[in-house]
């Protein structure tokens, strides 16, 4: 069996490059024999370009590149024709054919599809965090939290934790109860990071109702009485002077308006 020798030049990581060439190979060589794929990443200089068709040529290898930069991909093809080296362009014609089309040049910047991946799975480790550290469930979030929410029932701190969630903040929220001693390590948060939301007693009053009915209960329990809610909204500033963390009044704010608020703080205490 003839040897096959694939040299992958990228100016990222190479993946993209290493993959498309072992779905050819795969074609011809399911196992891989006799079939040497090597990968030169992060190619950033004309030299490294020069370098590894030469070596190509030594080694009659193929080259196969994925350099979003013009300049170098003219470059290596220029140097592969000089050494007589075979080689596979698999970025510049679709990036060619995309300027054609969307009449605009391509930005050139080297791995943007990976900084995505990142930022993708950052966001569902946010989101999968606010989960399971959701209404008090695990206290030990709090402490490895980038916010903690604190509030009566029915103040938001779920779908906020979502919101921010997918603003790749990892969000704790804790319901407060005046029956139920708040967590220890609550207090040990710190109190930049810490957000009280309050509500205003009638406001509160008729979104419990909703909710009662919405369960199929009558409106009219303890939850959804004024006298409770009161009881409540003291014990949650009870513990907010205690904490020393930040009050947003979401009375007539939409979730988004009271992430946004929250987010300026943070990035502001960075």
């Amino acid at each position: 069996m003839k040897n096959l020798k694939i040299f992958v030049v990228s100016d990222s990581v190479g993946e993209t490059g290493e993959q498309v060439v072992k779905a050819a190979v795969s074609q011809f060589r399911p196992d891989f024999d006799n079939t040497i794929i090597r990968r030169f990443p992060h190619i950033e200089n004309n030299d490294h370009i020069e370098k590894i068709v030469e070596i190509a040529k030594v080694q009659d290898a193929i080259i196969v590149f994925t350099l979003v930069e013009e300049k170098k991909r003219r470059l290596l093809i220029d140097y592969c024709h000089q050494q007589n080296v075979s080689y596979i362009d698999l970025l510049g014609p679709i990036i060619e054919l995309f300027e054609e089309k969307l009449e605009q040049k391509a930005l050139e910047e080297a791995g943007i599809v990976h900084k995505l991946d990142e930022d993708y799975f950052k966001k569902i480790e946010a989101v999968e965090f606010a989960v399971k550290y959701d209404d008090g469930r695990d206290p030990r979030g709090l402490l490895l939290a980038d916010v903690v929410l604190i509030g009566v029932s029915r103040t938001s701190k779920t779908p906020l934790s979502q919101y921010l969630a997918h603003k790749r903040y990892k969000v704790a929220n804790v319901p407060l109860v005046p029956e139920i001693n708040p967590p220890e390590e609550l207090f040990l948060v710190n109190p930049k990071k810490c957000f009280g939301l309050v509500i205003s007693p009638e406001k509160l009053n008729i979104i419990r109702k909703e909710r009662l009915i919405a369960l199929g209960l009558s409106d009219d329990a303890s939850y959804a009485k004024k006298s409770r809610i009161e009881q409540e909204i003291a014990n949650f500033y009870k513990i907010v002077e205690q904490i020393g963390c930040t009050v947003i009044d979401v009375t007539n704010k939409a979730v988004e308006e009271t992430a946004n608020d929250i987010i300026e703080k943070i990035e502001q205490n960075k």
